[in-house]
């Protein structure tokens, strides 16, 4: 009996200490190997959420707050939290935090950009937090307006790189338009962006004149043509219908469409962001028409289902899975196009713009002709065109910032 709890010890000591490999060093990791003299005697904030992570899963709040030379003052929280127990779009107020004892200041409340009195203690601000490579995700403006505040109080701002988990090569959809400026869309940038959140930093800080002290502290390791799954490193939820690294992937490919809520996108089942259904569809009618466009990377397969939560709850739905065959290949805004257009050809009698829902779906799209030429029957390569140009702008003005070939 000895020997056996001795072995399970064994085997459960080994499995503790066990490290996890990884071809990509985060900027958290780099910060605390070779970079520690720039927040060295430093009262610091941090702007983070669960996914401020190392390589090895230790959450970033743990690391600054045990290190003997760092003295984090101040934690700031985004949509969901700083500690993500926040549901999507519910306001979050100020806390203390129960592991250290430290205010967290919330960033989705009265307040979407720290002020004066939250930065009055703060030689420097930090941000580490997990992007998707999405325009619509509100972190990357609570980091904008975070670099904004540290620019009005002469605070120095840095970034903690992560890798963008759609890569760095895929730029998709149209450039937002101004009239559509939001919190789920605050620049002039496609849906897809192709820039991890350093290099997003850096867009934002020059292109659109925030001019900050902004230092980012690159990752070792990344390559642009890398998506997550490539990186060897542990996916922590972005956000509870983003659960998996393949869901970051989904995310752009129906997340527009979700807006509308009268099209289920697989939100209150098991696969959030992979599903076109509704009550009235012929999932083999759709798939046969989206399989029929020959659209790269992709394919649609008939299913029914139930969807256990949300809007269609306990409806039984039938559509399309789609699958994801070749994720460098992909065009996601492009596919949900042809979602639209496809339902839209083979249901005219169906009102898909719920007229309550459409504000929001214009803002997150962030194209005013689109419910337009759909409701027309347009073309969907004609809708695409139309943002071609600006997207290869972008494609062209966003290469000085990358950090990364």
């Amino acid at each position: 009996m000895k020997k056996i709890i001795l072995l399970l010890l064994t085997l459960n000591f080994t499995f503790i200490s066990a490290e996890i490999k990884t071809n990509v060093k985060l900027g958290i990791d780099v910060l605390v190997a070779e970079n520690l003299n720039f927040v060295k005697d430093k009262n610091v904030g941090l702007i983070t959420n669960p996914t401020g992570l190392n390589s090895q899963l230790k959450s970033t709040i743990d690391i600054l707050y045990k290190n003997p030379d760092v003295n984090l003052v101040a934690i700031f929280g985004p949509e969901h939290g700083a500690r993500g127990n926040v549901s999507a779009g519910d306001k979050v107020g100020d806390i203390i935090d129960e592991k250290t004892g430290i205010k967290i200041f919330s960033l989705y409340g009265k307040n979407r950009k720290p002020n004066p009195e939250m930065l009055k203690n703060i030689d420097l601000l930090i941000y580490d937090i997990q992007d998707i490579g999405c325009r619509s995700y509100t972190y990357i403006y609570t980091m904008a307006y975070a670099m904004e505040a540290a620019r009005e109080n002469n605070i120095p701002f840095i970034v903690l790189d992560r890798p963008n988990p759609l890569g760095g090569n895929l730029i998709d959809g149209p450039i937002l338009e101004k009239q559509f400026k939001s919190f789920v869309g605050l620049y002039p940038i496609p849906y897809v962006y192709g820039l991890t959140c350093g290099e997003l930093a850096k867009y934002f800080n020059t292109e659109f004149d925030i001019n900050c002290d902004l230092k980012i502290i690159k990752m070792k390791g990344w390559k642009r043509d890398m998506i997550f799954a490539e990186t060897g490193l542990e996916w922590v939820p972005t956000s509870p219908h983003i659960p998996h690294a393949i869901s970051a992937l989904y995310y752009p490919v129906t997340g527009i469409i979700g807006e509308l809520h009268s099209l289920d996108i697989g939100i209150g089942y098991t696969n959030p962001f992979e599903f076109i259904g509704q009550t009235w569809l012929n999932g083999e009618k759709l798939a046969d028409e989206l399989n029929g466009r020959n659209l790269e990377g992709v394919f649609f397969r008939p299913i029914f289902y139930t969807p256990y939560y949300f809007k269609l709850a306990k409806e039984h739905l039938q559509g399309v899975h789609i699958h994801i065959l070749d994720p460098k290949k992909f065009k996601p805004v492009e596919i949900q196009i042809h979602l639209l257009t496809a339902v839209k050809k083979l249901y005219p009698e169906q009102e898909i713009f719920n007229p309550e829902r459409a504000g929001m779906f214009d803002k997150v799209a962030g194209l005013s002709t689109l419910r337009d030429d759909i409701n027309k029957g347009t073309d969907a390569k004609l809708i695409i065109e139309k943002w071609r140009p600006g997207l290869e702008q972008f494609r062209e003005k966003s290469k000085k910032y990358y950090l990364y070939d």
